[in-house]
């Protein structure tokens, strides 16, 4: 499994703790050091079968700088998935993906469903 986070959000944190918890080996990757291709976002979506407005981080500072609160309506999904490639702080985090499962956003009784 891939883990997709950034170390200093909170979220990612609790995700990585439950993660431990529940003996979930994973791969660790640091969304803004490494952020998700347009490829990789591309098919995550696929797997993921959640509206690609769910990928986004929106309650982050760029999200709403860029006002893509009022932009994202108008854009395609081919749009949308350049945007997300072009910084990983724009993503919604953490990011689980597994060959046929992603996960976006950390809710634990939502990751121990998918999980088990």
């Amino acid at each position: 499994m891939l883990f997709v986070c950034y170390p200093k959000c909170t979220t990612c944190q609790k995700a990585r703790k439950w993660l431990a918890e529940n003996d979930v080996e994973y791969i660790e990757r640091h969304i803004v050091e490494n952020n998700p291709s347009y490829e990789e976002l591309k098919e995550w979506h696929k797997i993921s079968k959640l509206p690609l407005k769910k990928f986004f981080n929106t309650s982050g500072m760029l999200y709403r700088e860029m006002q893509l609160k009022d932009k994202l309506p108008s854009m395609d999904e081919d749009e949308m998935l350049k945007l997300l490639a072009t910084n990983g702080m724009l993503v919604k985090r953490p990011l689980l993906v597994s060959d046929d499962k992603v996960l976006v956003g950390f809710k634990a009784a939502e990751w121990e469903e998918l999980l088990s």
